[in-house]
This record gives C-alpha cells, sequence and structure tokens, in this order.
C-alpha cells in the first residue's frame, strides 16, 4: 500500500472552507457580468389557485394540440394581445 501525506495547511484550508473561497466564481469583466437579457424581465404575480390550475389545463391543451412550446407565460402574453379594454369588468 502506497503512503501519502497530506499537507495540513492545504487540508485545514479544504475543511474550514477557505480553500474554496479564494476562487473567483463572479465573472471578472464588466461584459461578462452585464449580459443579462433586456428583452424580458422576470416579474412576481399573484394568481388564486384556481386561475393557476385553470392556466395550467389551458397549457396542456394546446400542447395536446402540438404547440409544444406552449406555457404559463406564453399563453399569458397571448392573452394580453387579445384584451379589449371596453370589455373588461368594472369591478377588477
Amino acid at each position: 500500500m502506497a503512503q501519502f501525506e497530506f499537507d495540513r495547511d492545504e487540508v485545514e484550508g479544504v475543511l474550514s472552507g477557505r480553500f474554496y473561497s479564494q476562487r473567483e466564481t463572479t465573472p471578472t469583466t464588466t461584459e461578462t457580468r452585464d449580459d443579462k437579457p433586456t428583452h424580458y424581465k422576470v416579474i412576481c404575480i399573484s394568481i388564486y389557485n384556481d386561475d393557476l390550475e385553470h392556466l395550467d389545463e389551458l397549457v396542456k391543451a394546446l400542447k395536446k394540440r402540438g404547440m409544444t412550446k406552449a406555457n404559463r407565460s406564453a399563453l399569458i402574453r397571448a392573452a394580453l394581445q387579445q384584451v379589449d379594454l371596453d370589455r373588461v369588468p368594472r369591478g377588477i
């Protein structure tokens, strides 16, 4: 059996987490840090469970019709394009 000796400082560094924290994990140039999409934003909205279930059922129906890329956000975007503001209920 071969003998292998570890460097004590390196072992302690690994065990304490110092070893890994020394490595660069963030982008180093402004170009890579600012390389975020600008054509959309991620948002958070509240939606009732029943409405979410309805939305998911509509997405499933679209997928069954062969629209394999259908998803919640795509369906919401399609619905927004068809909104007639004159027909929106007053109590919303």
